[in-house]
């Protein structure tokens, strides 16, 4: 199921309402994302524990669905805590959840989203004084110079379970983690003591990983500067690099601060 957000229509949305309706929301099943429905999905996210801006994803859906909380889901008072750390409204935290995050830090099985990089478990191993051209030739989907060989989802566990073999620090190192893809191989800037405690607080809760994306922006003082004076396209050149402008990133950012900015003004 997509991201449901106010304005869309159709079998989803109607689903949605329905499991609205079994938690005990009065709606009519519509199929139209209207204020009703908006007001719904609110209240079941402050229910569930869970960041509340009215948007249906896959963490909302998952909480009607199980009618219950999960611990390891991002709260709002983790938003307040990242915002008070950076020194920015929450409004500027919110919208970088809503643009740059993968949208859920964990799959269905509860283990932490990553990504395996085999070019850069490549770079790690000949960093680590191995072989890696041989190793490259032995496991081209592991060990690559060039970019690529993605399974996606639990999948990608299976490629780092098989990386582990190899080297296994060498193997988190080369993973995205989490929410905000935050890279193992940045664990010593982070702060943490190896990549191993990086992995296992990654593994901790969405929380955690908002944590380490706090410790990333505040680890380059232009990235940091750049989201606290809100000058979006800086912010999003450096944290995507210069090919931001192909996915709107700050169009998108601008955006989704205004919005949060005016609902904050608004509930004040």
């Amino acid at each position: 199921m997509k991201i449901l957000r106010r304005g869309d229509v159709g079998a989803e949305v109607r689903e949605l309402q329905r499991l609205l309706r079994e938690r005990g929301a009065t709606l009519d099943l519509t199929a139209e994302f209207d204020a009703a429905t908006f007001a719904a999905v609110q209240a079941a996210q402050d229910c569930y524990g869970l960041v509340v801006d009215g948007i249906a994803g896959p963490k909302t859906l998952l909480a009607l669905q199980q009618g219950q909380k999960r611990t390891e889901h991002l709260t709002a008072e983790d938003l307040r805590r990242a915002a008070d750390q950076l020194g920015v409204p929450v409004a500027v935290v919110r919208a970088v959840n809503e643009v740059e995050s993968r949208g859920a830090g964990f799959l269905p099985d509860g283990r932490p989203v990553i990504l395996f990089e085999r070019h850069i478990m490549y770079r790690q191993l000949r960093a680590a004084g191995r072989d890696a051209d041989a190793l490259a030739r032995q496991y081209p989907n592991l060990v690559n110079p060039q970019r690529g060989g993605y399974a996606g989802g639990a999948g990608e566990h299976m490629r780092m379970a098989a990386a582990f073999q190899l080297d296994a620090d060498c193997a988190r190192a080369s993973a995205s983690w989490g929410l905000f893809q935050i890279m193992g191989y940045h664990w010593e800037l982070l702060g943490f003591a190896s990549v191993q405690d990086f992995a296992d607080a990654m593994r901790a809760g969405e929380g955690a990983q908002l944590d380490a994306f706090v410790r990333f922006v505040q680890a380059d003082p232009a990235l940091w500067r750049a989201l606290r004076s809100k000058q979006w396209g800086t912010f999003s050149r450096l944290y995507n690099g210069p090919d931001y402008k192909a996915n709107l990133y700050d169009v998108k950012l601008a955006r989704a601060f205004a919005r949060y900015d005016a609902n904050g003004k608004v509930a004040a």
